[in-house]
């Protein structure tokens, strides 16, 4: 896809994917596996490319005490994320596009997580961003990554948008796709430990790794 497309900024392409989202087969086993690789006990979490908040919302139904900072540049996405967690004084949501510098201000977590986001940012930047997510978290502290990846296979890419109730014709232009092992290995060359895939279906797929202690 091309490098420079991103249609994230367009409140009806996010709306769309809101609504497509209810029927993306076995995503409730991503966020499940997510929830599980998590650290026992959560201080601070940080959620790239937050969305409406779902990610973060289900964090805080495991580990109810837990800060949130909670990310995206989509007006659409905040807006919607600010109204879920306007009542909720534990939760910070802020604008921010993950093209750009990780804030040092923001501190550091316990763990950092991000779904269906990372991918719509070109590959140099997810290397170069994991690199970031590294420094800002703690010691022991985890990077959990439940996301789009790339199919070995066009036939696979193809079956994958079968299976999800789409056609070529309608493939996003704004996913930039890397493979499994691919990013595994840019984990591993950056200090994460513990690196592994823990969950996949097809094109989704949780990522993880642990900075060490």
């Amino acid at each position: 896809m091309a490098a420079d497309v991103n249609l994230w900024s367009d409140a009806a392409h996010a709306t769309r994917y809101l609504h497509e989202r209810k029927q993306l087969p076995h995503r409730l086993e991503g966020y499940d596996a997510l929830l599980e690789v998590l650290p026992g006990t959560l201080r601070r979490v940080l959620d790239l490319g937050c969305g409406d908040g779902e990610v973060t919302a289900r964090v805080l139904v495991e580990h109810p005490a837990t800060e949130a900072i909670a990310c995206d540049f989509s007006a659409e996405m905040l807006g919607r994320a600010r109204e879920r967690f306007g009542d909720v004084p534990t939760v910070t949501v802020v604008e921010h596009d993950l093209d750009g510098r990780l804030p040092d201000s923001w501190g550091t977590f316990d763990a950092i997580v991000s779904a269906f986001a990372i991918h719509h940012v070109v590959d140099e930047r997810k290397r170069t961003l994991y690199g970031e997510i590294f420094e800002l978290l703690e010691p022991g502290g985890t990077f959990c990554n439940l996301e789009h990846v790339d199919s070995p296979t066009p036939e696979l890419h193809e079956a994958f948008l079968v299976a999800i109730g789409k056609s070529l014709a309608e493939d996003d232009p704004s996913n930039k796709l890397v493979a499994v092992e691919t990013q595994l290995t840019w984990l591993r060359e950056l200090g994460f430990e513990h690196v592994d895939c823990h969950w996949k279906w097809r094109e989704l797929a949780l990522l993880a790794g642990v900075k060490p202690s």
